[in-house]
């Protein structure tokens, strides 16, 4: 998949901002239209409304498939609070890959900026403001914030051609993500309508990304590299500037989300062997979360309150697999826990976004019913 981001959270941007991830989105745009699967239209997902798939869960209050716009793969990559509201990117019949914002009336197709690629990857805590990217007609990508009242905003950028909006905080006023700089390089940033976007630097290399938000804007955590080239995970805010949280001992990092009040914080960090997945507090530290039982996971969004983080982990059969964890359970595979309503052969691959009530889990995984990857939201 190309948009391997709230999950691996723009761990694939390097493929983005370069000539060869335009040719490997036409080629992977046409490859979709190509393997378009007649059940599709059969099922009534190509009419856009986001029902497709739910019908193939056996209890859909654990459990539900959330269907395409009518191509053959969807993702959800972040949920609002209460779960009412997930936003995530789908291939429509055309076989391109668009913005979306579900709702119990169905997958509404948020629109573009002159060319056919977008994807949604943020959402306040109401739903009523998506954040995200999408290419204009001269094929650059821009970061937007997308209200029902505006449509589509072009953030700007912080010098470059583009840019791309990863998180907004719950009251839908700050957006952070990443945008070329003038000097050609990737930094991260925060954005409000009053000040625009503020570069928020590095650790004295070249790229940079903002990842994550509290809910008040304050507190943004993100990736940054060195002067080695190496990334380390980071806590911002105005008052310290970009703070290095450490490692699992191999040296570098990640940070992909945060709590409400900006106390924990979850992402992946190498300890030497493998990446693992982490939580955060400045009392405790980086907190190793264990594995599925193979050799790498990662954490990707975690609740308001801190307690339930996911993300995804090898297994021991080194299946990569969607996991939920609490310090009560520790990590439990998402798939064995809704298997009543997962399906027959389906599974649960990423879990990239838990509502802030933490009682949905929302990512894709594989719907052997319709034999496609799509995005799924746990009840």
């Amino acid at each position: 998949m190309w948009f391997a981001l709230r999950r691996r959270r723009f761990s694939s941007w390097f493929f983005i901002f370069t000539g060869v991830w335009l040719l490997a989105l036409v080629a992977a745009a046409l490859a979709d239209g190509a393997s378009h699967s007649p059940l599709d239209a059969q099922s009534g997902s190509g009419s856009g409304s986001g029902s497709g798939g739910g019908s193939t869960s056996t209890s859909t209050s654990t459990m539900r498939w959330l269907g395409t716009l009518g191509g053959n793969t969807s993702q959800a990559y972040e949920v609002s609070t209460t779960g009412a509201v997930l936003v995530g990117y789908s291939s429509n019949l055309a076989g391109y890959y668009r913005a979306f914002r579900w709702t119990s009336g169905g997958m509404q197709d948020l629109g573009d900026f002159g060319y056919t690629y977008a994807a949604a990857y943020g959402v306040s805590g109401n739903g009523s403001v998506v954040v995200g990217e999408a290419w204009n007609a001269a094929f650059e990508q821009r970061a937007f914030r997308w209200t029902a009242a505006g449509g589509l905003q072009d953030l700007g950028t912080l010098g470059g051609p583009y840019a791309v909006a990863a998180d907004v905080s719950a009251n839908g006023l700050v957006v952070v993500g990443q945008s070329w700089t003038t000097a050609g390089g990737t930094h991260a940033f925060r954005w409000t309508a009053g000040a625009g976007m503020q570069d928020l630097g590095t650790f004295g290399g070249w790229d940079s990304s903002a990842l994550g938000v509290s809910a008040d804007g304050s507190v943004v955590v993100g990736r940054a590299s060195d002067t080695g080239g190496f990334f380390h995970a980071f806590r911002w805010t105005a008052a310290t500037g970009m703070v290095h949280l450490g490692d699992l001992g191999g040296g570098t990092g990640e940070a992909f989300s945060i709590s409400a009040d900006g106390q924990v914080i979850v992402g992946k960090s190498t300890n030497g062997t493998d990446e693992r997945a982490f939580r955060w507090t400045a009392a405790g530290g980086m907190q190793d979360l264990g594995t599925l039982g193979g050799w790498g996971s990662a954490a990707f969004d975690v609740s308001d309150n801190g307690s339930v983080v996911v993300g995804e982990s090898n297994t021991s059969t080194g299946l990569r697999r969607a996991f939920r964890w609490t310090a009560a359970t520790g990590m439990r595979n998402l798939t064995t826990l809704y298997s009543g309503s997962v399906g027959s052969g389906s599974y649960l691959q990423y879990a990239n976004a838990v509502s802030g009530d933490g009682v949905h889990v929302v990512g894709y995984g594989y719907n052997r019913s319709r034999n496609r990857y799509e995005a799924y939201c746990t009840h």
